[in-house]
């Protein structure tokens, strides 16, 4: 049977008014993911692009686009005068990017791995986080120092440290060390404007890994404060305090003791120096139990510092247990998978602690 246009447009319309009442119908925009990758390399671009004096140096950072393709396309936009491949001679191109900095420019010095950075630890400590103090505040040095830290896979000894306590160990220096795509594309923007020098702490193992980004974040405004943490997740049983890549394994583990009806409030240091514990202070004032979790060693740590930080200072009266620290083994880290598994934290280790310290 033939329908009229009135019946077809009458019908047409209803369709329209029952999807509008059934709000389940409507979707949301889908976030924008984004990697820890691409993030920096936001961050980059947008920082060379507005000021004309920031420029990057490192192995294989142009023509190859970088060890990691963090600097991706950047040589092409840019060009030899601003991103800069350098000879395998971190002493070398260190002390450039310090001279460089002391003379008014803003360079970003990249290490293929922070372990390579003790070749040149020299031109880190004495020439740049000392300067500005010898010199009785005449001579800044804008300079950011970055690359992948920590542990990866398959790597062994001499290419597995965490340099976090090392560098935040000097006055004269900040030290950050971002975990999600937020964090690396606003913390980096923020380091290569400091003033300072800033040891920036990336890990190898989170750059392919995509994260949610606001529109906040995508905006070349977009900063993260430097010293201030940032809480992933409100508890009210125990504090769980991290930095970098386990900052994911506590948020894993605070999902699965979350169905055991134990709450976890997880803190992302976000800085190691300066450290925020101010906000420490106030999580533990209200759950009364701290865990830490780091993938350094455990002697003179991250979750040390945090600790006697705490037990100085007025958070300590709250406590109901002992602090409690989830670390690195105590051992040069081993090349078989098997051993290198057991030798940094696993969810399984947060758990154990976390119940441990609750004496659950």
């Amino acid at each position: 049977m033939a329908l009229s246009v009135k019946s077809v447009l009458r019908s047409g319309r209803n369709v329209v008014s029952v999807l509008r009442r059934r709000s389940f119908h409507r979707s949301a925009p889908a976030a924008v993911q984004v990697t820890v990758r691409d993030a920096l390399n936001q961050a980059l671009d947008e920082e060379l692009e507005r000021d004309e004096r920031v420029f990057l140096l490192g192995e294989e950072v142009a023509q190859y686009d970088g060890a990691y393709k963090v600097s991706r396309g950047l040589w092409k936009k840019y060009g030899d005068k601003r991103i800069i491949d350098t000879p395998i001679s971190e002493m070398g191109f260190t002390g450039i990017a310090v001279g460089a900095a002391m003379a008014g420019l803003r360079p970003i010095c990249e290490f293929m791995t922070f372990n390579f950075s003790m070749q040149a630890i020299d031109q880190v400590i004495n020439s740049a986080a000392k300067t500005y103090y010898m010199s009785a505040g005449l001579q800044a040095v804008p300079i950011v120092f970055r690359g992948p830290n920590g542990s990866s896979a398959g790597v062994a000894a001499q290419h597995s440290q965490c340099f976090a306590a090392w560098y935040a160990h000097c006055p004269g220096l900040k030290v950050v060390s971002p975990w999600n795509s937020e964090d690396a594309k606003g913390l980096l923007k923020a380091a290569i404007r400091d003033d300072n020098p800033v040891v920036f702490l990336e890990n190898e193992l989170m750059y392919g890994v995509p994260f949610d980004m606001s529109d906040e974040a995508q905006s070349k405004d977009f900063t993260v404060p430097i010293g201030k943490a940032k809480v992933e997740r409100s508890g009210s049983h125990v504090t769980v305090v991290s930095h970098s890549r386990y900052v994911g394994h506590c948020l894993d583990a605070a999902a699965v003791l979350a169905k055991e009806g134990i709450e976890c409030e997880v803190i992302n240091l976000r800085t190691i120096r300066p450290m925020d514990v101010e906000s420490i202070e106030a999580s533990v004032i209200k759950t009364n139990h701290l865990v830490t979790v780091e993938g350094g060693w455990p002697q003179f740590g991250v979750g040390a510092e945090i600790c006697a930080r705490i037990m100085e200072g007025p958070a300590f009266n709250y406590l109901d247990a002992p602090a409690t620290r989830v670390t690195g083994v105590d051992i040069p880290m081993p090349y078989a998978k098997i051993l290198e598994d057991n030798s940094v934290p696993q969810i399984k280790d947060i758990i154990f602690s976390i119940k441990k310290t609750l004496n659950v």
